[in-house]
């Protein structure tokens, strides 16, 4: 497997390359990437949290690629000098109604091999967060901080210096042909020969796999997540990240706060339908494909089964009254005009067509090519993890 060439130069994108470097130190690799720096969309607008492993099914993807990326992850930031902080996180109960889901987190965590997980009652919630209000909570100390922009610049930096590699910046994929076994990778500026061409394209990752060939049952749904930053004067209501019982039923945490590395704290996000696929702003549409979104079998069905939680995410989204109410379930003190809006994010959600949200990492693969067709949070703290397992790949004949 001498020639590799990888479309998506977000982190899990560039983690691939970085680790097929390093296990296949012969390869050559081209990574091609359509905007004109790394990280640009889903990993530049991440709100930097190094995720644990508590919320995620014992012996999923997820799972296991958190638990190995997060060790990853921390060795890379060692090594190279990039600031982080493993400053712990309190997942607080507000009511009594949410301590079976609570528990059940507590057991996930213990499965998955966390150490530490810490029970706190009302006193203890008090101590690690004088601010917050709960009923009962768990302190996750693995939990931490870190600039996921930065340490994808860094592994860029370090592949640039090795031979064989290239970055293609500001390039788009048009085309794919297989001829006598090897992939003729076409883009709007050239062409390139390829054994295996792996797909970490994000929010676009099921419109490249379609040009491969490949017949999905998956559709990527845009979510935007909007976030609010606390004004500096009452950036001491939170000390380090503060996270509600999530829904089971549905793939987003709900609204927390989160202490950034550059030291603002950050509240949200909420999960709304966006209208485009880079649709960062509430206003913007790209009406090709809103209606490939609305009218995928799955979405409706997904739209169905959350109506009401979807109605109340976009009337936050609206309202910032509203917003800031589901903000003070966890901290009471915090008022509307403490907020300032923030950068959006948009998250590449893959949806099945009998109406899941797929809720795993989920790739695909055959003979030319790898598809990472799923890579939501924690997709970031797992991504060298996940880099590893596709670089493992290269090596599966089977296919």
């Amino acid at each position: 497997m001498n020639k590799i060439v990888i479309v998506g130069g977000g982190i899990v994108g560039v983690s691939t390359a970085y680790q097929i470097a390093e296990k296949f130190p012969e390869s050559q690799i081209t990574l091609i990437e359509k905007e004109s720096e790394l990280a640009a969309h889903q990993t530049g607008h991440n709100s930097g949290v190094i995720h644990s492993g508590i919320y995620y099914k014992p012996g999923s993807s997820k799972a296991k690629n958190c638990r190995r990326g997060y060790n990853f992850l921390i060795d890379f930031c060692e090594s190279q000098h990039i600031p982080f902080e493993l400053c712990g996180k309190v997942i607080v109960a507000t009511e009594a109604s949410q301590m079976p889901a609570l528990e059940k987190l507590y057991q996930r965590g213990i499965e998955n091999g966390l150490e530490g997980l810490t029970w706190l009652d009302e006193k203890g919630i008090k101590e690690k967060e004088p601010h917050t209000r709960g009923v009962k909570g768990i302190f996750v100390p693995h939990t931490g901080i870190v600039g996921y922009r930065q340490v994808t610049d860094k592994m860029g930096e370090l592949l640039s210096q090795k031979e064989g590699v290239e970055f293609r910046m500001n390039e788009s994929v048009t085309g794919f042909n297989i001829e006598d076994g090897k992939v003729l990778v076409t883009t709007d500026k050239g062409q390139y020969e390829a054994d295996k061409v792996i797909n970490c394209a994000g929010l676009y990752c099921d419109k490249i796999a379609e040009m491969a060939g490949e017949k999905l049952d998956v559709k990527i749904i845009p979510f935007r997540g909007e976030y609010y930053t606390i004004k500096p004067e009452k950036a001491h209501l939170v000390k380090s990240l503060i996270y509600p019982v999530p829904d089971a039923n549905f793939p987003f945490l709900g609204v927390h706060f989160t202490r950034r590395i550059t030291g603002e704290i950050e509240a949200g996000p909420n999960a709304v339908f966006a209208f485009r696929r880079e649709g960062y702003d509430k206003w913007s549409v790209k009406w090709s494909e809103l209606l490939e979104s609305l009218f995928w079998r799955g979405f409706q069905k997904v739209a169905f089964q959350y109506a009401s939680t979807g109605i109340g995410e976009f009337y936050r989204s609206y309202s910032k009254s509203a917003f800031t109410r589901a903000l003070q379930k966890l901290v009471p003190e915090i008022k509307k005009e403490d907020l300032q809006v923030a950068p959006s994010g948009v998250r590449a959600q893959a949806c099945h067509i009998n109406g899941d949200l797929i809720d795993d990492f989920y790739i695909q693969q055959n003979q030319q090519f790898i598809h990472v067709l799923n890579a939501p949070s924690p997709a970031a703290t797992s991504s060298l993890s996940i880099g590893l397992t596709v670089a493992e790949l290269l090596d599966d004949k089977s296919v």
